[in-house]
C-alpha cells in the first residue's frame, strides 16, 4: 500500500509550516523586545541603588556580587556581575525611556544592543541603532561595521561636502551614501595592487555580496566592464551599479595607484557620457566614484571634485585598520579639510 503523501497534501503541510515558521519568527521578536526592555529596566534600578549608596566605598561592585548571587540562586544562570554590569551599561548609554529606538529593538538582538551600547557619541549609537534594525544586519556584520568605523566614514565626506550649495529638498544628498576610505579587507586582495586593476575587480565580483554591504543601503550590481559606445569610440567602465533609493546609477573606476588629474577627468568624461547615453526619464543624475589606492590633496583642491556633487574619489584599503589607525586617519582628513577652508 502507498502511504506517500499526495502533491495537494505536500502543499497543505508546507502551509501549516509556514504558519508555524512565522508565529515562532513573532514570538521571538516578542520576547526580545520584552527581554531588552527588561535588561534596561534591571540597569536603571541598579543604577538608583547604586547613586543610594554612592557615600560607601566599594559599594557599587559588592551590591553587583550580592545581586548576581541573589540573582542566580532564584533565576539560574544568566546573570553573572559581568552581564549585570551591561545592563547597567545599558541604561547608562540610553537613560531617556525610549530613547534606545524601542521601535526598532524588535529587530535586534541583545548581542547587537551590547555592541552598540559601548560607543561613546550618542549620535554613533544612535545611528547603528537605527541601522542595524532597518538593514537587518547580523551581529557579526555589525561588529565589522563598527570596527571599520562605517559611520566615522560616511561622516567624513558629508563634511567635505559642507559649505557647498545645499542639495535641492526633493533629492537625496549624495553625501550620504558614500564612504571615504572603503575598507575591503573581506577581498583577501595584498595591499599594493599597483597597476593590478583587474586582480581589484575580480575580488570584488567574488566576493560580490560583502562588497555590497560595504557599499551601503539601496545598491544593486548591474555590469562589470560595462561598454558605453559613441559614434566615433568604446568605452568601458569598470563598474555600475544602480540605487534604488538615490535612484541613479553609481559608476565605479578602480584605480590601484595614486589618484591623478587624469582620472578625475576620465570619471567627469563617464559621468556626463552616462547620463546623456544610459540614464532613464525618471533617474537623478549619474554618481562616480573613483575607487583609488591614494589620493593627492592638491589635486582632489584644484580639481572638480571640490565642488561636485556627481563625483567623488575614495580611497580603498584592504586591511581591516585598528580603532587607533582608523582615528588617525580620519584626524588626518579632517586636517586637510580644515587646510582647504582656511585657503
Amino acid at each position: 500500500m502507498n502511504t506517500a503523501p499526495e502533491k495537494s497534501e505536500l502543499l497543505f503541510f508546507a502551509d501549516v509550516a509556514d504558519i508555524l515558521q512565522a508565529g515562532r519568527v513573532t514570538a521571538n521578536r516578542a520576547v526580545n523586545a520584552a527581554m531588552v526592555e527588561t535588561y534596561w529596566r534591571m540597569g536603571r534600578r541598579i543604577v538608583e541603588e547604586e547613586q543610594q549608596g554612592k557615600a560607601r566605598a566599594g559599594y557599587g561592585e559588592a551590591l553587583m556580587v550580592r545581586l548576581s548571587r541573589y540573582l542566580g540562586e532564584n533565576f539560574g544562570k544568566g546573570f553573572s556581575v559581568a552581564n549585570l554590569k551591561n545592563f547597567r551599561q545599558f541604561y547608562l548609554a540610553f537613560p531617556v525611556p525610549g530613547e534606545f529606538a524601542t521601535h526598532c529593538v524588535a529587530n535586534l538582538g541583545w548581542t547587537h544592543i551590547r555592541l552598540i551600547m559601548r560607543l561613546e557619541n550618542q549620535d554613533e549609537r544612535n545611528w547603528y541603532l537605527q541601522e542595524s534594525a532597518q538593514q537587518n544586519w547580523s551581529s557579526r556584520a555589525l561588529e565589522r561595521n563598527i570596527r571599520s568605523g562605517y559611520y566615522r566614514r560616511l561622516l567624513s565626506v558629508q563634511e567635505k561636502q559642507e559649505g557647498m550649495q545645499p542639495v535641492p529638498a526633493d533629492l537625496p544628498n549624495p553625501a550620504e551614501f558614500i564612504k571615504d576610505p572603503y575598507v575591503l579587507e573581506f577581498l583577501g586582495a595584498p595591499e599594493d595592487l599597483g597597476g593590478k586593476e583587474s586582480v581589484l575587480e575580480g575580488a570584488i565580483i567574488a566576493h560580490l555580496q560583502k562588497f555590497l554591504l560595504e557599499m551601503g543601503k539601496g545598491f544593486s550590481f548591474v555590469a562589470r566592464q560595462m561598454r558605453i559606445s559613441t559614434e566615433t569610440s568604446h568605452f568601458y567602465v569598470d563598474l555600475v551599479f544602480y540605487n534604488y533609493l538615490l535612484k541613479c546609477f553609481v559608476v565605479i573606476d578602480l584605480k590601484t595607484a595614486k589618484l591623478t588629474h587624469q582620472d578625475i577627468g576620465q570619471m567627469d568624461m563617464y559621468v556626463r557620457m552616462f547620463d546623456d547615453l544610459k540614464r532613464g526619464t525618471d533617474d537623478n543624475p549619474t554618481l562616480g566614484i573613483i575607487l583609488c589606492a591614494d589620493k593627492d590633496e592638491t589635486i582632489v583642491h584644484y580639481s572638480v571634485l571640490r565642488e561636485s556633487r556627481q563625483i567623488f574619489a575614495s580611497k580603498y584599503q584592504t586591511v581591516l585598520p585598528t580603532e587607533e589607525e582608523l582615528a588617525a586617519m580620519i584626524a588626518q582628513e579632517s586636517r586637510k579639510l580644515r587646510g582647504e577652508n582656511h585657503d
